[in-house]
């Protein structure tokens, strides 16, 4: 039996030939910017060894003015040839493809000479752009073209034009960014000029055995984005000058609407694709949040694409395609959209990697060589961090034994799953599960790891995790109001119709959907799209609906406090927290900062916000204040003289961080 036939299937272009239907799509990792081809071209090799069908690099910035940010890299010397050439030669060794992607930001460039068709500053970046006049315009499309030669110098098999995203191309194509009234403007026929200029140059260079991808924004979702007809009509021209395939980009990045993080549905915007079906000849790739070998397969065989683009898949499991392929789907690190170590990384300029594989741009560095001399070593908690410790050694070859005083495996993960937008984490705990079956420890649940029972082990971890802070307010154990998050997500405590929540950092926000939200919209696309105001783009111009987000009202009547003076979710992550914020706003939950927490009674919780004592009235006060570490055990070891080793949360409590525990757990094991 041949397992996902669509998605494995090849692909003949004419000239040559993809050997699947998967392509790793772009994704920022700043790794050309530190200047260590060889990590770069370590990277790419190991996706290509794994049987990515076709990959496209990060984006390369034509021009100086045209990066993402002052230094972004490019094609601009013989150097980079050189350089790049040293990626391409290490992928066609390993039997796969590569495409660079030509980015320019346009007004979306983090400096002073960006450039855009108006000098209209964008919602994300500080600049106001320079408006292009005639020359410069011609430089632009002139740059794409040099930048597509340098690639094929270089030995890249193809190029993407980067035309979505709400990056110079998008930005010439609507009225919400070109203002323009000359021959670059106004009409359609003279904004979508500039892509099609872009396209006819690219293909004019590079000549026709080369493959040219064009990324198109399907579904802008900003006010006054493309209609409908615009995409399709743009599609066909692209076509025309010479693109050999079509890829989809989905949302502007100043877009108020969530497009890849952990609550958007799976193959949320298959459907935008598969109009496109039948109006370009040419192969069309759809793209987002397609994190599993069935759900590539799926939106193939229902006709939504011809082949899909995945991105973080592909840094979450270098091995995707052979793993599915050899039928091992179920070792599959998945993807679970948290942007963590991805996209969050690249907007704090640090280098990317991914939250649940930390060899993901650190492939030379942090590496799982089979030790020369097994020890016997002994895991005592079995979160995230103690799981993955658990597995890579054990991979490595020593003896491992994963102690647990709880029924199952997953720690805290197994809370983080129960919050409504967070299903993702199901398939974590399930691939965790997978492979420490599969890397052989020898596990032992309900049992309590004691200090006789860890003596004869050479090496001991101790991955104990956390427990909440006690706040101490005064009367929180007289009324039987007060309940920690803890009994709140294991269903233990079912609030009532009115909640405090004491504590607005990642735990409260994820307290106060799970209280709010009856059934998860994450899992009704229908009621997802509704909640969000997304629509079909044939009945509103770039798919946002003229009636706006439509949420569910929410289940209960909410307030999420929080001691710091500050914006409740300040610190939560760089490009997800907005979309919580905006969640619970939809909700009418109340968020209020600066305030002290005087005394619970049975009415609910007296506070004080700006010198001025009030009652906020409540059923239920929820605690989620903070975190402990938990390591009694290893103050006991160490006491005792025997060495320990302590990671996760039992290392630093602050704030839930399955990423850094993940991170501790393989980086030690490597160690070890």
């Amino acid at each position: 039996m041949t397992h996902y036939p669509h998605l494995l299937a090849p692909l003949d272009l004419g000239f040559t030939t993809l050997r699947n239907r998967t392509l790793m799509g772009s994704m920022h990792t700043g790794l050309e910017e530190r200047g260590d081809w060889q990590a770069v071209a370590a990277f790419y090799a190991a996706r290509a060894r794994g049987g990515a069908g076709i990959i496209v690099t990060g984006g390369m910035a034509p021009n100086a003015e045209g990066g993402v940010y002052p230094g972004a890299a490019g094609l601009f010397s013989d150097q980079d040839i050189a350089n790049h050439r040293l990626v391409t030669d290490r992928v066609h060794a390993e039997g796969g493809k590569i495409a660079m992607q030509i980015l320019n930001a346009g007004r979306y460039a983090y400096g002073p000479n960006c450039v855009a068709p108006s000098a209209i500053k964008s919602p994300i970046s500080p600049f106001k752009p320079t408006e292009l006049d005639e020359a410069g315009i011609e430089k632009q499309i002139a740059d794409y073209a040099t930048a597509a030669v340098r690639a094929k110098a270089a030995g890249y098999d193809g190029v993407e034009v980067m035309g979505s995203e709400g990056y110079l191309i998008n930005q010439f194509l609507v009225t919400h960014t070109n203002k323009r009234e000359d021959a670059w403007g106004g009409s359609y026929e003279n904004r979508m000029r500039f892509p099609i200029e872009v396209v006819k140059r690219v293909r004019k260079a590079v000549g026709p055995e080369f493959i040219v991808i064009y990324r198109i924004s399907m579904i802008d979702l900003v006010p006054n984005g493309s209609s409908w007809d615009e995409v399709v009509r743009l599609a066909k021209e692209v076509e025309n000058a010479g693109a050999t395939i079509l890829n989809t980009g989905i949302g502007w990045h100043e877009a108020r609407v969530p497009t890849i993080a952990t609550s958007v549905p799976r193959a949320a915007f298959s459907e935008v694709t598969r109009r496109m079906m039948g109006e370009v000849s040419i192969p069309v790739i759809t793209s987002n949040r397609i994190n599993h070998p069935q759900v590539a397969e799926d939106v193939i065989a229902e006709g939504c694409a011809d082949m899909v683009s995945m991105a973080r898949p592909f840094l979450a499991d270098p091995d995707f395609v052979t793993k599915a392929a050899e039928g091992r789907a179920d070792e599959i690190a998945p993807c679970i959209a948290c942007n963590q170590a991805c996209l969050d990384h690249t907007f704090s300029g640090k280098l990317t990697s991914c939250l649940v594989n930390p060899r993901a741009c650190h492939e030379t560095e942090l590496d799982y060589a089979p030790v020369q001399a097994a020890k016997t070593v002994a895991v005592v908690g079995a979160g995230p961090a103690g799981l993955m410790s658990a597995i890579v050694a054990s991979q490595r070859g020593h003896n491992v034994t994963l102690f647990d005083k709880a029924s199952e495996l997953g720690g805290q993960l197994n809370m983080a799953k129960q919050v409504p937008g967070k299903e993702e984490f199901f398939g974590l705990v399930d691939w965790l599960k997978t492979m420490v079956a599969q890397a052989g420890v020898a596990v032992k649940l309900e049992t309590e790891a004691t200090p006789e029972l860890l003596a004869p082990f050479d090496e001991v971890v101790i991955a104990t995790g956390v427990i909440p802070r006690d706040p101490e307010i005064p009367g929180q154990n007289d009324f039987g109001n007060v309940v920690s998050y803890l009994d709140i997500l294991k269903g233990v405590h079912v609030a009532g119709p009115r909640v405090a929540v004491i504590g607005a950092g990642g735990i409260g926000f994820d307290v106060a959907e799970y209280l709010t939200t009856t059934e998860s919209p994450t899992l009704n696309l229908a009621e997802w799209k509704k909640e969000w105001g997304i629509t079909d783009p044939v009945q509103d111009r770039g798919g946002l609906a003229s009636s706006g987000p439509q949420p569910e009202p929410a289940a209960r009547q909410v307030t999420l406090l929080q001691r710091k003076a500050e914006k409740p979710g300040k610190r939560l992550g760089k490009t997800t927290g907005w979309i919580h914020r905006a969640t619970l706003q939809m909700k009418g939950v109340k968020m209020m900062g600066g305030v002290s927490y005087d005394e619970v009674t049975p009415e609910g919780l007296l506070i004080t916000k700006d010198g001025e004592q009030k009652l906020i009235a409540a059923d239920t006060i929820v605690l989620c204040a903070g975190q402990l570490s938990q390591r009694d055990l290893a103050d006991v070891l160490e006491a005792q003289g025997k060495r320990c080793h302590v990671i996760g949360g039992a290392d630093v409590a602050a704030e839930l961080d399955a990423k850094r525990a993940i991170d501790q757990g393989a980086r030690l094991a490597a160690r070890l």
